[in-house]
Parts: C-alpha cells; structure tokens; sequence
C-alpha cells in the first residue's frame, strides 16, 4: 500500500480513537506504532515506543517542567498573589476599568512565575472576582477579564507552552523564553487597552472606585511585590545571561519561593504535598503526550506525508503570509474543541516541517503558536480558563462567561499580526542572548 495513503488512514484511525475517548497520547502511540509495524516491520516497531518514552521521560532539560510548576505553586501559598494584586489596585484605581486593569497587570506577574495559564486563571480568580463583585463591575467584564489574564500565564516565561512547543521541534526553551517577555508585556498592554475601550463607552461596566490612594501607600504597595520581582529577574537573569540552564533556574526559583513561604510560615505538610503532587501530575501528563506525538512522528515521517504537503504547498504560486494564515484559522477552529497542549502535539508534527520550509523563524512560530493556543483557553466551547472562572464565579451563568472573554481574543490577534509584521518584537531578545 502507498505509504501516503497509510498515513491518511493512519491518522484517521487516530482521530477516531480521540472521539471515542481513548487519551491522546495512547491514541498517538497505538497508530503510531501500527503504522511503522505495517510501513517497517514489527521487530523495528516494537522497541519504539519504549525507546522514545524513556528517551523523553530521561532528558534532564525536561526537569524544567516540574520544578516551574513548583514554582509557581510556591508563589501562591507565599500569599505573594494577594500582594501583587492589591499593589497594582491602588496603582491603577483611576484608570478606567480600573480593577480590571489591575487583574490583567496582576495576572502578568503571577504569570511570571507560574508557567500555567489555568493555574493563573484559578488563582486570580479566587482574589480578583470577589473584589471586583463588591464594586459592582460587570460579572462579564469580571470573569472574561481573569479568563483572558490566566492566558498570560502560557506565553509569558516560564511558560509551560513554551517547553512544550521547545521539547517537539528541539529548540532551545531558553530562547523561546526570552522571545516571549515582550509579545507578553504588549499582550498585557493589549488586553488593559480593550478593557479601557469597553469602559469608555459603556462605562456601567465598571464604576468609578471612589477609593483616593496617597502616593505614600502607593509607594508601600511596592514592597509586597518585591519578592516576585527579584525571583524572575533571577530566573529570567540568569538564563539571559547564561549563568544557568532554564531547568537550573526552575530549581533555584522554586527554591527561593519555598524559602519565601517557610519565612512567612505559610507552608503546612498538606500543601507542600498538594504542590509537588499537582506538579507530577501535569508533568506525567505533558511526557506521556510528548512520547506518544514523537512515536505518531516517526510514523508520518515514515508515510512522507509531511515531506510531499511541504513540497506541494511550496509549489503553489501564493505568498507564504497566505498559508501562514490558513495555518492559523486552523489552529483557531482546533481552539474551540482542544486544549492547548494537545493541540500542539497533535498538529507540529505536520505543520512544523511546512513553516521551515516557507522559510519562518522557528522562534518567531513558537511565538505565533503559543498566542494562538491561548485563543483556544478562552473560546467556547472548550475554553478550559473559562470552566476554570466559573468554579471561582459560581453565580456567574457559564454563557456571561463566555461572553465576557470573546472581546480579549481580539487583542490575542492583534499581537499576532503585529509580530508577523515585526518579528523583531519576538526575536530581539533571543537573536541578542545567542548571537
């Protein structure tokens, strides 16, 4: 049989076995391993699988996983959360929307040292939509502004999309780290800006917090947040600087904050075991769908189906802009119906040879594609941000929800285009680390 039209039924076979509920990545590895037993032998087949999960599951630089997630779960028992988010109240109390703008902005920073956008989500909703209820600000605008800030949490570094993305097409996290701080910041920028716009003319949405803040405690607000501050500039520092790997800068961020929580004698047994737990989990769950994409790749590889869809697409007489788009309008139906992880280990295995064959910066994709991913945390009816929001709003009707969040995606796509056209907003820090 055509080793193409193997891989067609192949990946339909695969397809089949998601919608009947099989977990992804055993869904991969079951097609992925039939496929070369049928295009190979069985004899190459049967140590694949065994080979590539250890292969994955032994790599050092996949630490990082684990100890971010550490991290940021060291930050939230800290209470440094509570800190971050009532600094920047009574910085942005008279902008308009202004406790929204603080969410987003808070959200930025957790962010910062959380590397999970649900994880953001979750925890800002916990402290900001019980804040923002008590002014009377629109559950709409409440729930759909921590929805669209927890996206933050997967583009801006530590971002656990970023590894991901890093660990199935071998690049360097570190420079996909770096290439995220200012797409994040101008999606931070972005989402205050729409905020802002909805405010302006439909100002019930918000009211004015009378509250008056002197610059006093505007200045003592800044000493709570110090603690955030200094570990990322650590972590990100150091991995700048080349002082230390990222899976290094994990360890020594998640050392730090535990020390921040045991200083604060906010640590107890239950939550250090409820962190490391939630830590293995995620990260068990990230490896098995790496090695079960990496055995499915070997497969398409083995069918050629990649190869012959680069060739082709290259051939046709249109610019590369073009199918980036295409590329991109698919990634945004997929977003409605899968997670983000899942996602990308489902499509980079084909899609990722076409972008290198057009001719774009794999950084400058891995940017583009997280942001894309982050379409899908907040568009229904997938959206996992919004199911997270509704746990914490439990008064809110689940389709307000969704309502409230659809405006951000605008602003996700905005900085889309905009680093289409100015890829250097992705690459200036990465090309000027490693140049």
């Amino acid at each position: 049989m055509d080793p193409i039209l193997v891989g067609i039924i192949g990946t339909i076979v695969a397809l089949i076995l998601l919608s009947i509920g099989m977990p992804i990545a055993l869904a991969l590895m079951l097609t992925g391993f039939l496929g070369i037993w049928h295009l190979s032998s069985l004899s190459a087949a049967l140590p694949v699988a065994a080979r590539t999960l250890y292969a994955v599951t032994s790599q050092y630089a996949y630490m990082v996983i684990p100890l971010f997630l550490l991290m940021g779960s060291f930050a939230a028992y800290s209470g440094l959360i509570e800190d971050l988010y009532s600094m920047f109240d009574k910085w942005l109390r008279k902008f308009p929307g202004g406790l929204s703008a603080a969410t987003i902005a808070a959200c930025a920073g957790f962010s910062a040292v959380s590397g999970s956008a649900v994880a953001t989500a979750a925890a800002m909703g916990s402290i900001a939509y019980p804040e923002m209820k008590k002014f009377n600000y629109s559950s709409r605008l409440a729930t759909g502004t921590i929805a669209a800030g927890g996206t933050l949490g997967f583009l801006i570094p530590p971002s656990i999309g970023f590894v991901v993305y890093g660990m199935l097409v071998e690049e360097s996290i570190g420079r996909l780290f770096m290439a995220g701080i200012f797409p994040g910041l101008a999606l931070a920028a972005t989402f205050i800006a729409i905020i802002a716009l909805q405010v302006r003319f439909k100002p019930d949405l918000a009211p004015a917090n009378p509250g008056k803040v002197s610059w006093k405690e505007k200045l003592v607000a800044l000493r709570g947040v110090w603690e955030i501050l200094a570990v990322f500039f650590i972590v990100m520092g150091g991995i700048y600087l080349g002082w230390f790997s990222p899976s290094e800068a994990g360890a020594i961020g998640a050392t730090l904050f535990f020390i921040v929580v045991l200083v604060k004698k906010k640590m107890t047994f239950k939550k250090l075991y409820e962190g490391m737990l939630e830590s293995v989990r995620v990260s068990v769950m990230v490896l098995f769908l790496v090695a079960g994409a990496t055995v499915f790749t070997y497969f398409l590889a083995l069918s050629t189906i990649p190869a012959h869809l680069a060739h082709w697409v290259v051939g046709l007489q249109v610019s590369r802009y073009i199918i980036l788009v295409i590329i991109l309008l698919v990634y945004f139906f997929l977003g409605c119906f899968i997670d983000a992880i899942s996602m990308m280990v489902l499509t980079l295995p084909v899609i990722f040879p076409l972008i290198l064959k057009l001719g774009f910066d794999p950084i400058y994709f891995g940017v583009v594609c997280v942001l894309m991913m982050q379409v899908g945390l907040i568009t229904p009816p997938m959206g996992l941000n919004l199911y997270t929001i509704a746990g914490s709003a439990k008064d809110v009707p689940l389709e307000d929800i969704f309502a409230g969040a659809l405006p951000f995606v605008i602003p996700i796509l905005v900085v889309v285009v905009l680093i289409t056209i100015f890829p250097e907003i992705a690459l200036y820090l990465p090309d000027k680390m490693f140049r």
